[in-house]
């Protein structure tokens, strides 16, 4: 085996582009790397001199992916936006892994009350690409998109194991030029006595034994590689030929076992569920996802809006990214080109770029995506929630409406409470007599525009409601027309919660189509008529509920998007 003891060897510098590379694409991504390292959110002049681009190529840059929607201008800063979710969706969908894999890997999370993972090997690293963790205070925080260093995590030693020579040697140069693993944010960064010459040979030495170990055992284990008290035992996932697409890790505290016990505690039903994943990687591909033909319409449309402003070549570019998917996880140029709505020779100097920066491998004439496209945000995007989503549309609507606008969800306090609907995030109208909704208030879902469109889209409503818990003066009057709300798509309730208050809202749904939260502009009654209340704002209302959904389904496909 190759001895992978660190040596003085320095990093190669990176190669040269291609001559047929794409310049402004391999820049776009320059920006996009520089954008998720500061956190996701970065002044442009910070991006600026992390990059070190003109300004005003940074600026075209910024208005190209802004069009494109995945960043988003907030006063000076430059924010990553929720639909740049769909590069890395991308890659997830067209490996697989998340769909056929993951359910099994959840279903082992509750098996054995401890969370598991699945990584894939990226270069000298690990990247994770499913999570099912326990709702602990001490739990698993690690992000789909993550990057780990193989010697710091059980599968790293399980993929070392298939590692070429030239693989030993990259890694000797990445510990020999990072050796506190500044590189990799989401780890804690090695202490002094690690970090130097010493500690780097004995942590090398120590990677090679259990390299070798995980080799003759078909298994590994992580005891507090990573951080104190966090172990996981890892066993990798093979597909028909034999290679080793990923690794399913059970990750416990040493609260819960001693690192020596947990390989038996939790490797009988680990094999077993490594069998029945590689099984599952032995089905039938799912049907090739059908092309609609929207991207090349979409850049057009975008040229148009802005003109010389726009970077055409930056969109051809991710639009490439984004012809992987479901039963496309390997493409002929062709078909690459075909999905992507592109020329066959514009696809093929997108692909050279991408395969030059590690975003694409090719292999025999077809492309595939790699774990890389992952660290284009997807790690610091993962975890946005509801209100995350909703709160740049409301203000949108705000200011385009002139009225207040809210979210909210529909709650109930035990099994015999009535409906009430929950505001989770609002904003407030610019103007001196306005509407004010605090996040987290709660009102009966009945006296609500809100409440009324969620009881309306509810499963388990029934065709009328009446609405005994009207919060103003009045009889109860008559039962809520649930049938006409729900046919309608809209809700408007008048004087019913406090007098002189007017709202109308609209059901925002998931991917699934579910009802899952309501937009709402609220006004006083003294505005307009509610007929001109309605025509004012409903178009409005339902411009930015179809946005939030959008970015939903973006976001929740691979990651869960709670409420706060």
């Amino acid at each position: 085996m190759e001895n992978p003891l660190p040596s003085p060897a320095r990093p190669a510098p990176p190669a040269p582009p291609p001559p047929e590379a794409v310049a402004p694409l391999m820049r776009a991504l320059a920006v996009l790397r520089a954008l998720t390292a500061a956190g996701g959110r970065a002044a442009v002049s910070d991006l600026v001199r992390a990059t070190g681009l003109p300004r005003a190529t940074v600026d075209r840059l910024l208005s190209t992916l802004g069009r494109l929607d995945y960043v988003r201008a907030e006063g000076r800063d430059a924010v990553l936006a929720p639909a740049l979710l769909e590069l890395g969706n991308a890659y997830l969908a067209a490996t697989g892994l998340p769909d056929r894999l993951g359910p099994l890997a959840d279903r082992l999370a509750d098996a054995l009350d401890e969370s598991v993972s699945l990584a894939v090997p990226d270069g000298d690293g690990l990247r994770f690409v499913h999570q099912a963790t326990r709702r602990r205070a001490v739990s698993l925080a690690f992000r789909i998109g993550d990057l780990l260093p193989a010697e710091r995590g059980a599968p790293g030693a399980l993929f070392a194991a298939d590692w070429a020579p030239a693989d030993w040697q990259r890694w000797r140069a990445r510990r020999a030029a990072d050796p506190a693993d500044a590189g990799f944010p989401a780890v804690p960064p090695r202490g002094p006595a690690d970090a130097a010459p010493a500690g780097g040979r004995r942590l090398a030495a120590d990677f090679t034994a259990r390299v070798a170990a995980a080799r003759t055992a078909g298994w590994s284990l992580d005891d507090q590689l990573i951080e104190p008290g966090l172990i996981a035992v890892a066993m990798p996932v093979r597909d028909p030929a034999g290679r080793t697409v990923c690794a399913v890790s059970v990750v416990s505290h040493t609260s819960s076992h001693p690192a020596a016990a947990l390989p038996d505690a939790v490797l009988p039903r680990l094999r077993a569920t490594v069998l029945a994943m590689e099984r599952a990687l032995t089905a039938p591909a799912p049907a090739t996802v059908a092309d609609d033909g929207r991207p090349a319409a979409w850049r057009r449309a975008s040229k148009r809006q802005l003109g010389p402003g726009f970077v055409e070549s930056v969109a051809r570019g991710l639009a490439v990214l984004t012809a992987f998917d479901t039963g496309r996880a390997a493409l002929t140029l062709s078909a690459v080109a075909e999905a992507a709505g592109l020329p066959r020779a514009t696809a093929r100097r997108a692909l050279i770029t991408l395969e030059h920066l590690g975003y694409t491998t090719a292999d025999g004439g077809r492309f595939r995506l790699a774990p890389r496209v992952l660290e284009l945000g997807f790690a610091r995007l993962s975890g946005l929630t509801l209100p995350d989503l909703a709160r740049p549309h409301l203000t949108a609507l705000a200011e385009r409406v002139g009225q207040s606008a809210s979210l909210a969800v529909l709650t109930a306090d035990g099994a015999d409470a009535q409906p009430a609907v929950q505001y989770l995030t609002g904003v407030l109208a610019a103007r001196i007599m306005r509407v004010t909704i605090s996040p987290g208030s709660r009102a009966p879902a009945h006296a609500t525009a809100a409440g009324r469109v969620l009881l309306a889209a509810s499963p388990a409503a029934g065709r009328t409601a009446r609405p005994e818990h009207r919060t103003a003066p009045g009889p109860a009057g008559p039962p809520l027309p649930l049938d006409r709300i729900r046919a309608a798509g809209h809700a408007l309730v008048d004087d019913e919660r406090e007098p002189g208050l007017r709202s109308v809202a609209v059901p925002v749904h998931d991917g699934g189509g579910r009802a899952v939260a309501a937009l709402g502009v609220s006004t006083h009654a003294a505005d307009r008529s509610p007929a001109a209340t309605q025509a004012a704002v409903l178009p409005a209302l339902r411009e930015a509920a179809a946005a939030v959904e959008a970015d939903l389904r973006v976001a929740g496909r691979y990651l869960p998007v709670a409420l706060p």
